[in-house]
């Protein structure tokens, strides 16, 4: 099979609140173009764009980690951490319930500044103690890590698409590095700048996304690959044992 691999200098305009590619057919290699930009326009081109040309029996598949397997809006009232989706067969359907609401980790307090720092995080098989609030109680927990696979449904994408907090969506610099593609399957490589809405601090990475489009040209999985590590290390965190 013949690896096909695009520049992109630009490639995507906007004219009239749409998005326009220059290629004149909508080839996977420009949906998947077309998608990563608008997902840098902002919140509503970006609901558009995955309404439009993502399956419905679609997935998204952001990646594996090590944690507890839960979701939280991080856009809800500053400081609170609660439960509002909880992984099927993962060490957090053992012991959390949609509601709960974290209170502290490994004895540290949940706050607005920490929220995406506590340590769920880590060395598979080890035990992490929490306090959660369930139904007005305080509550103390166990919690052993586990490998957590994450899928996405495409009503789940747009749901949390649509929690999320439109003036923190838009990234401060943006741009599409290169697209590589093999049949059905297309490679973003996309750079992007922004801040830290908490901490106000700056930070940048480079993050590779997988296509995959069936036979109608909808895209039916997405995954991304990311620089985590890299993010928190230049807003000051370290990682340790």
């Amino acid at each position: 099979m013949k690896l096909t691999q695009t520049i992109i200098l630009g490639t995507i305009v906007f004219l009239s609140g749409s998005l326009f590619s220059m290629h004149h057919e909508n080839t996977p290699e420009s949906v998947a173009e077309a998608w990563t930009t608008a997902f840098h326009a902002g919140k509503q081109e970006a609901i558009d764009f995955v309404t439009k040309h993502m399956a419905e029996d679609g997935i998204n598949a952001p990646g594996r980690y090590v944690g507890f397997g839960f979701t939280y809006n991080p856009d809800a009232e500053p400081g609170t951490m609660v439960v509002t989706g909880i992984q099927p067969d993962s060490p957090a359907s053992k012991v959390l319930k949609i509601g709960d609401s974290f209170l502290s980790v490994n004895n540290v307090k949940v706050n607005e500044r920490n929220m995406d720092k506590l340590n769920f995080r880590g060395k598979p098989g080890e035990e992490v103690r929490a306090v959660i609030e369930r139904d007005g109680k305080r509550q103390n927990i166990s919690v052993a890590r586990g490998v957590i696979s994450t899928t996405y449904t495409k009503e789940q994408v747009l749901r949390n698409m649509n929690s999320a907090v439109a003036e923190n969506w838009k990234p401060d610099e943006a741009n599409i590095v290169e697209v590589m593609s093999k049949d059905n399957i297309v490679y973003v490589l996309q750079w992007a700048k922004r801040t830290d809405p908490v901490s106000g601090l700056p930070f940048e990475a480079y993050t590779v996304t997988r296509f995959t489009f069936n036979e109608e040209g909808l895209v039916e999985r997405i995954g991304n690959l990311s620089e985590d590590r890299f993010v928190l290390e230049q807003q000051g965190y370290t990682i340790s044992r």
